[in-house]
């Protein structure tokens, strides 16, 4: 076999194979072989049927056919290793001359990866927020938790708000009552929002056993954005009396003896939360100022399939969870279809640039991952997935997605050597050690993939995966998909 291969473009080659027609033997007997199993020919046994009688009857096109339907894939396979291509996606095949028992020569057209040139990095210089937790952030926190164990009781006056009111609601639309649109025994707090617009006015005042009428856009059911006539019905009023704060509090909401032992605990929390919040902060800016560094031509069509893709798990995972459609995501969001398919490009251009770039950095720097970092990188997407290890490791699995894995690992490993590398001050000037973050890479792939959804929901992990990584392992797959025609 012979192979040359023409760039056309930086993202996208052309392979020109030349097969002599002995190689194809194997393949050509295997095809007499399938045939034989397929057809009955009188006069001879099934599986026995000779050569010629094959071509006799069925034609010698079509064994031709099968033997380099079954030959292609390998020959691809050959042709790709030979000239240290990485391939993403399938190939464009066409058969440019198929001459029996002389030659089969075909091209083949398929976007690769970019050569990419990792420049000096040590340079890099971001600044971030400073780690600052104030007597007011801990106030906050700990009246959050003397909220959780706020204690209600009936009382006989009208509702105000902060009160928990228990009602029944009845929606109209074009005056029928909807099948959906009745609820009965609702415990509401007024003034929280969590109900419909409209309803904090309608039930502020009244007693128990008073009822208001009022219009609202409902926000699901079967009559979703449509405007309704609600009825409400007051059936009891509850006043929220909130624990004193005092060491008796601590030890109901905690396992600290006084409240200033709570203070405390809350401090160093908070602490950590926002070192967090901070190791993110650098890595995304490190991040950012690395890409600005390199040049990354991106192939169209992995655009277009990582495009589509974050628009398909947009659509049917994130906002589906949610109960929300696309219209209803972009009005919430006061975004026009263009302003959001041009926001979707610019992260999907940016979640390839990202892999592509940290995946040279991890050919650069030789990095590995090794099975005690997978199995933490493991049990974390099985955290944030809800779902039990066990489960997720079996989903991955089944999903041929262990490789996808060792990819995030090695990626987030990729960009701590970057932050490693990199000056990270905060905003009063002050150098910022990262090196007691245990999290530094853990958060590249919310980075590196960024969802087009601001809230999105946990996904299955053998459900979905970016078009990007994807496309980027089909050369360890079937990597000669389309077939011949004749």
């Amino acid at each position: 076999m012979k192979s040359a291969v023409e760039t056309l473009n930086p993202t996208r080659v052309r392979l020109t194979v030349e097969v002599p027609f002995e190689e194809l033997k194997p393949s050509l007997d295997a095809a007499y072989k399938k045939i034989n199993q397929q057809v009955t020919v009188p006069g001879f046994r099934k599986g026995k049927i000779p050569a010629r009688v094959i071509d006799q009857r069925f034609g010698r096109g079509a064994v031709l056919e099968e033997a380099v339907n079954d030959a292609l894939p390998k020959f691809y396979t050959d042709a790709v290793n030979e000239g240290e291509l990485n391939p993403l996606g399938q190939p464009e095949v066409d058969i440019t001359e198929l001459k029996d028992n002389e030659l089969l020569a075909f091209t083949a057209e398929v976007d690769v990866r970019p050569t990419i040139e990792i420049p000096d990095y040590s340079g890099i210089e971001v600044t971030v927020d400073s780690v600052e937790v104030t007597d007011e952030d801990i106030d906050k926190a700990v009246e959050q938790l003397r909220d959780r164990f706020a204690t209600t009781s009936a009382v006989e006056r009208a509702a105000a708000e902060g009160d928990v009111v228990t009602v029944d609601l009845e929606a109209k639309v074009e005056g029928e009552v909807l099948e959906d649109g009745v609820a009965s025994g609702v415990n509401y707090t007024i003034g929280s929002g969590e109900l419909l617009e409209g309803i904090d006015e309608a039930v502020t005042g009244l007693e128990a056993g008073g009822s208001a009428t009022f219009t609202s856009e409902l926000k699901g059911g079967s009559a979703k954005g449509k405007e309704a006539e609600v009825t409400v019905k007051v059936s009891e009023v509850k006043t929220r009396e909130l624990p004193e704060l005092d060491d008796d509090f601590a030890q109901l909401a905690s396992e600290f003896d006084t409240l200033e032992e709570l203070r405390a605990d809350t401090r160093k929390r908070l602490e950590r939360s926002k070192k967090f919040d901070q190791a993110t902060q650098a890595q995304e800016k490190v991040l950012d100022a690395l890409l600005e560094l390199v040049e990354v031509p991106i192939p169209e069509k992995l655009l277009e399939d990582e495009i589509q893709t974050r628009k398909h798990n947009l659509e049917h995972h994130q906002l589906g969870q949610m109960g929300l459609t696309l219209d209803s995501y972009l009005q919430m969001q006061d975004k026009t279809a263009e302003e959001f398919e041009a926001e979707l490009k610019e992260q999907a251009e940016k979640g390839i640039k990202t892999q592509f770039v940290l995946d040279e950095l991890v050919n650069k720097e030789k990095l590995s991952v090794g099975q005690e970092e997978l199995t933490e990188h493991l049990m974390r997407r099985a955290a944030s997935s809800g779902m039990s290890p066990d489960q997720f490791a079996q989903a991955v699995v089944e999903g041929g997605q262990v490789p996808m894995l060792v990819g995030e690992v090695a990626r987030g490993k990729a960009l701590a050597v970057v932050v490693e590398a990199a000056k990270v001050v905060d905003d009063k000037g002050e150098t910022v050690d990262l090196d007691d973050e245990d999290e530094t890479g853990e958060t590249v792939e919310a980075t590196a993939e960024e969802p087009a959804a601001e809230e999105p929901a946990a996904e299955e992990p053998a459900a979905e995966e970016s078009a990007a990584e994807s496309e980027a392992k089909a050369d360890e797959g079937d990597k000669g998909g389309d077939k011949a025609e004749g």
